[in-house]
């Protein structure tokens, strides 16, 4: 199951000729869809498939290059991504309703809303505070059908043999509600239409693998969920790798801790030049290290003590703009967290 942290980043810190370094590390953005805080627990089901077929017809399965019934198969994939991409995630509880399907239309054409006493009955039932429905799913192998297209028109023109197809394209579209039951309200509504690339059959015949339409569900779930969770944007983080007069040495040994990720011992070398320098601009630069090496280790708050240390205490000039950078950063935590 994949979880998401938001306090701890992947850094990579780069070293330079000057007296600065710098560290990539990755930044975390609002997400697309806010998740109402009150929404503890999701209740997921399927309504995709039509009552009467339940699947696509033969004829559509061979024009498309699907495979008849594996829509009604591969859309649970799209389920269990949702599962796997949000269940634990800000303590949220996602219960996946796999023995239930509610009856949809089948094709790409978006149902009616469901009854809200229906939406109330299946939340009240296993006790979830909203319900999120996969309203369409739809799927087909562009190049399958293309082969196909082709194949016929060779038979017929008496035409070149059609050549090997090195990849397909697996194409889904699907279409998710989440409800509200108690205020009555679709919280979110969202289209999405995704592709993956698999590796083609021989003699000329673009035979997807057997997981393909799998895996390819798997992504539209995954797409959908990712709306909800924070991304994260690349940014870069100024240090000092260098010091001056007999700290140098100190510096130098401090920042080789840095370049291998040994955060906690790059922090307690620092700490140990802070306590016995008598060099201000030393002192100020050991204090901005400490900051960006808490803000790798995800501990914002303690990074803004030590850079306001580095500018209030000792002039630090890399700190005042380090400091309005930490300031956004903990307001976009605060917010994502709530």
């Amino acid at each position: 199951m994949k979880k998401l942290i938001l306090l701890f980043s992947i850094a990579t810190l780069i070293a330079s000729c000057s007296k600065y370094g710098s560290v990539a590390l990755k930044y975390p953005t609002h997400p697309a869809a806010q998740l109402p805080e009150n929404i503890k627990s999701i209740a997921v089901v399927n309504r995709s498939q039509s009552e009467k077929t339940g699947g696509n017809s033969m004829a559509e399965a061979i024009v498309s290059g699907e495979i008849a019934g594996s829509d009604k198969r591969a859309s649970n994939q799209c389920l269990i991504a949702v599962y796997d991409g949000l269940n634990g995630w800000r303590e949220t509880n996602i219960v996946l309703l796999e023995k239930r399907k509610l009856v949809g239309t089948g094709t790409r054409e978006t149902p009616e809303l469901l009854d809200w006493d229906m939406v109330k009955h299946i939340c009240d039932s296993v006790k979830s505070d909203a319900l999120l429905v996969l309203e369409t799913f739809d799927s087909n192998s562009d190049l399958l059908a293309s082969a196909v297209n082709t194949a016929f028109n060779t038979v017929v023109t008496g035409g070149p043999v059609v050549p090997n197809v090195s990849q397909v394209q697996m194409n889904v579209i699907s279409y998710w509600r989440l409800y509200d039951p108690v205020n009555k309200k679709v919280i979110d509504q969202y289209r999405s239409s995704n592709q993956l690339f698999f590796d083609g059959g021989p003699l000329g015949v673009a035979v997807p693998s057997p997981d393909a339409l799998a895996k390819t569900a798997y992504s539209a779930g995954d797409e959908y969920i990712q709306r909800f969770l924070p991304q994260y944007d690349n940014v870069q983080r100024d240090l000092y790798k260098k010091g001056k007069g007999r700290e140098k040495q100190q510096f130098k040994t401090a920042f080789r801790k840095a370049e291998v990720a040994n955060w906690d011992g790059a922090i307690e070398a620092w700490t140990k030049l802070l306590n016995s320098t008598k060099n201000n601009k030393n002192a100020g630069r050991a204090c901005l290290n400490i900051a960006v090496a808490h803000e790798v280790l995800g501990n914002t708050k303690e990074a803004m003590v030590w850079a306001k240390k580095a500018y209030e205490d000792y002039g630090n000039k890399l700190a005042k703009h380090y400091m309005g950078l930490l300031n956004i950063r903990l307001e976009t935590e605060t917010n994502i967290r709530n």
